[in-house]
């Protein structure tokens, strides 16, 4: 108890010390230029460009965005601006990801019918590609069908189709439309799906019965059809009017498909000025598709990496900031899928690069209800960068909240159009869900900072629009971003002390809170915990090294501040030490990267079976802070040739909470079955 006692004391005051310094890391000149130059609105008029166009993967309205952004960077002096194409079959591999075909949509209209007399005519429209995009499912197939409207439910199992015929009929459903596809078309013969599925659930799911949310069929199902997606408010209508026995009869006219085309991917460079470290690239990272309107998801993300390569290079420019030794790249590609494509394409760029800033809904507003999270990465990646980013996030929000309670703060970090609320940033642990997952994963291994607004009540929805973004949070984020992406382009061996001093302090408060968990583990499971924490928190320190020299006396200093440490928690930082159990050790495929559930597209149910993938225990498993598909992201990517498998348990145990060790080679021996990883003799 007076060990947690006293670290718990000693976390605040380092936590303090850490920010009572007027900025930061960076010099308060490099600061205040990023704070003034920085514009939320420049931003936000970028934006509402974006939101006019429905970005699919490959589609005309991406091509548009990409073209648009493309523009800005030339005017902005950026260089090595290159929008890459890559073929996008439905066939070929790009790693993990299967190639998706992409998809257009020429013109889609459900309308309601009417008997006039003997015939049958329109006089009520439930949805319009043109007016809402979002209203037609993505990958829908043309169609031109008048059908009666049969309510099926969820429809996603046999029972809710019993006592149904529903061939040549539309089903209304609460769920997805490509979850019902394979049964309501597929196998009982439906002609097409009318679907009201309330995705992105958070405490507001529900409230608002006029969001249309966006719907997907699979893109790889042997079953064509197509999908309207209406609100909630439309859907009871009609619920109750079928429930009263009122024949509903509608007519879907649909001109959409996918098509062979390409991939498209945007990068520019801002070029490293020193010889030799030139050729080591700090990236910013975002994802450029999304339905229409998709303001903050993620528009918001593609114009803020854009308003820091703008303000970043007229800054350079102006010689307010020196030109950076490393270089800075910037990619606008589709979510997820375009990151698996370019980083096995480019292997010489990938190899390239130090750390990625990426960032995913970083706009919302008070109406949105966000919060932002500066995340950090997995603990199969430790790294000081993740430090890097709370640095700054801590200091913005030091900065508004004195603007919020006081109408004054040192630094300008609110915009002249937006709102002067606190920022009041979560620092968070790693969680998956964008592009920083692929940067972070064990084929790559490129650390990557991800932040992001969650929850966003209108995520995914008709009213995700630019009325909902927030030119101070842009701008609050763009700084972030921008301070701490020019910190690690131009870190040199001068910055090692004060940066080892923010370090401490982070080691420190985070070694606070492994005591607070120790506390619900038994004993076993808490030593692992302790032993597994400073090993992670040794490599991240150690991490610096790969940046700069570290002096001897420093590295002495920072032994001695470890050793002591242990000390007082009774434990010592080695991961692999002999255990009872657990000493089987896999190689991974080198020829096979990325991670096994991509975009559209899940490798390991693909290659595995769906099936036999669905009986995978780990998949199942409920951690303390975890569930099933972090458990498996984290054991693939401690596969290294070196760690038994009870050490990958015991790191993913002490991320996620405790996991049978059974459980991870069952998984293992899976990935072994389909050619991910090998056992090493």
């Amino acid at each position: 108890m007076l060990k947690t006692l006293y670290l718990i004391l000693l976390a605040f005051l380092t936590s303090s010390i850490a920010y009572a310094q007027p900025t930061p890391l960076l010099d308060e000149s490099i600061v205040r230029a990023l704070t003034e130059e920085l514009s939320g609105e420049t931003a936000k008029r970028n934006l509402e460009f974006l939101a006019r166009q429905h970005r699919m993967r490959g589609s005309e309205g991406f091509h548009a965005a990409a073209d648009f952004i493309a523009g800005q960077l030339r005017s902005y002096g950026l260089q090595d601006v290159s929008l890459e194409q890559f073929p996008a079959d439905g066939k070929r591999f790009y790693g993990t990801q299967k190639a998706r075909r992409p998809w257009d949509a020429e013109f889609a209209e459900l309308w309601e019918l009417q008997r006039d007399g003997d015939q049958w005519t329109p006089y009520r429209r439930l949805a319009s590609w043109d007016a809402m995009p979002v209203s037609l499912a993505q990958d829908s197939e043309s169609s031109d069908v008048t059908a009666e409207l049969i309510d099926i439910g969820r429809g996603t199992s046999e029972a809710d189709y019993v006592g149904k015929d529903i061939t040549g009929k539309l089903v209304l459903t609460s769920s997805q439309p490509g979850v019902v596809a394979d049964l309501a078309v597929g196998r009982y013969g439906a002609v097409g799906i009318v679907s009201y599925a309330q995705n992105q659930r958070s405490a507001w799911w529900g409230e608002n019965e006029n969001l249309v949310r966006w719907g997907h069929l699979t893109t790889f199902s042997e079953t064509k059809t197509f999908g309207f997606m209406v609100s909630l408010k439309q859907a009871r209508a009609l619920q109750q009017r079928l429930a009263q026995g009122e024949s509903i009869r509608l007519h879907a006219v649909v001109r959409a498909g996918q098509h062979d085309g390409y991939y498209e991917v945007l990068t520019a460079t801002i070029p490293g000025s020193d010889p030799d470290l030139k050729n080591e690239e700090i990236v910013f990272s975002c994802h450029l598709d999304h339905q229409r309107p998709g303001s903050n998801d993620n528009a918001s993300g593609s114009v803020t990496i854009l308003e820091v390569a703008r303000t970043l290079q007229k800054l350079i420019n102006e010689k307010k900031i020196p030109q950076p030794a490393r270089t800075i790249r910037f990619i606008w590609p589709p979510e997820i899928e375009g990151t698996v494509v370019f980083l096995n394409a480019h292997p010489e760029i990938t190899r390239r690069m130090k750390a990625a800033i990426h960032m995913d809904m970083v706009g919302g507003g008070q109406e949105t209800k966000a919060v932002f999270h500066v995340t950090r990465g997995p603990m199969s990646l430790p790294s000081f960068i993740y430090d890097v980013a709370e640095a700054f996030g801590g200091f913005v929000n030091e900065q508004s909240d004195a603007m919020a309670s006081t109408g004054q703060s040192a630094y300008r970090l609110h915009a002249p159009e937006g709102g002067k609320e606190a920022l009041q940033a979560e620092f968070v642990d790693f969680t998956l869900g964008s592009d920083h997952q692929v940067y972070s994963e064990g084929s790559f291994r490129i650390p990557a900072i991800y932040m992001n607004d969650w929850p966003d009540r209108y995520i995914h929805t008709n009213f995700d629009t630019p009325a909902m973004i927030d030119p101070t949070k842009l701008k609050r984020s763009g700084f972030i971003g921008a301070a701490a992406g020019y910190f690690l382009a131009t870190l040199s061996s001068q910055q090692a002390r004060p940066l080892w001093t923010h370090l401490q302090a982070q080691v420190m408060r985070r070694t606070a809170r492994m005591f607070e968990r120790r506390n619900v583990l038994d004993s076993e499971e808490a030593d692992n915990l302790a032993r597994i924490h400073f090993w992670y928190e040794r490599n991240q320190v150690a991490s610096v090294s790969s940046y700069i020299k570290i002096s001897d006396g420093l590295n002495r200093e920072i032994d001695d501040f470890f050793m002591h440490l242990e000390a007082l928690a009774g434990t010592k930082s080695d991961p692999s030490a002999p255990s009872a159990h657990g000493t089987l050790v896999f190689n991974r495929n080198p020829d096979v990267k990325g991670p096994m559930s991509v975009f559209g597209y899940n490798y390991f149910t693909d290659h595995y079976g769906g099936e036999r993938a669905s009986m995978i225990r780990l998949f199942r498993h409920q951690g303390l802070r975890g569930a099933g598909g972090a458990y498996a992201y984290e054991t693939l990517n401690l596969v290294d040739g070196l760690r038994t498998t009870q050490a990958i348990r015991d790191i993913v145990a002490a991320e996620y909470g405790p996991v049978p060790g059974e459980m991870i080679v069952e998984y293992l021996r899976a990935l072994e079955e389909i050619g991910i990883v090998t056992e090493k003799p």
